[in-house]
Formats: structure tokens, sequence, C-alpha cells
């Protein structure tokens, strides 16, 4: 069973979403990471192209379950003020490189999530680079 589905529990709180989404890539559920988003967020790649909307981050995350992606996030920051989080985090992501071998980019993220109209915690934008 994913980690987060359609008919799991809302996310109350926003600090988890970063363990959510590292539990749901872990596990290959990318429907599982999308529904961490809100409808049309966006995120910056590793590669620094701004992608937006549901089939660009499905093609992103869907490259990196290929990749046999292995995400470790350690939670640095969780700033709320009204509806809205900053939540910083720490990460590794390991993949298997072109040259066949395993790659462990690292990283601190600067994300933004939202509280929707159900009380439900998610992202509306990902920066894996920080504020690189």
């Amino acid at each position: 069973m994913s980690p987060v589905s359609p008919v799991s529990p809302v996310v109350t709180d926003p600090a988890e979403l970063p363990v959510l989404f590292q539990d749901a890539l872990n596990a290959g559920d990318v429907d599982g990471v999308l529904a961490l988003f809100a409808p049309g967020a966006g995120m910056r790649t590793v590669t620094g192209e701004q992608i937006t909307g549901s089939e660009a981050l499905r093609a992103e995350i869907g490259g990196t379950v290929t990749a046999r992606g292995r995400l470790t996030n350690v939670s640095r920051l969780a700033l709320v003020g009204a509806d809205t989080a900053l939540l910083v985090t720490d990460w590794t992501l390991e993949v298997d490189g072109p040259g066949g071998g395993r790659l462990a980019p690292t990283g601190t993220t600067a994300n933004v999530a939202r509280r929707g109209a159900d009380g439900g915690w998610r992202f509306t934008l990902l920066n894996p680079l920080g504020t690189a």
C-alpha cells in the first residue's frame, strides 16, 4: 500500500510533506508523490529547469523512479504563517547515472506548501536547489 493515495487522510501538518514525498518516491509511487501537489503546482528541477502542471511533474517524478531514485529527506525547518508553509529540507538522492554507476547528489530545498479548502496541506512550489 502506498503512503499517500487519493483515499489517504488529509495531511494536516505541513512538516509531514517531505517525509511523505520521500516514502512515496522510494516506493516508486508516482501517483502518491503527485497527490502531495496542489493543482497547478510547479518545481525547479535539479538541472534548474522550471516546470509547472501535473504532466510535467509526472514526467519529472517518473524519470526519477525510472532511475531507481532513493531519496533521504531530513527536515530542517517548517515555518507556517496563515495558510502557507516554508519547508526547508536537506536531501540526498541516489540515482542510476548515465554510466551505470550510482550518483548521490545532495542539497537543501526551499519548498512552499499551502493549506487547501479541505484543511489539507499540499506542495505548491518545490525548489530542490534552495537559494542557488
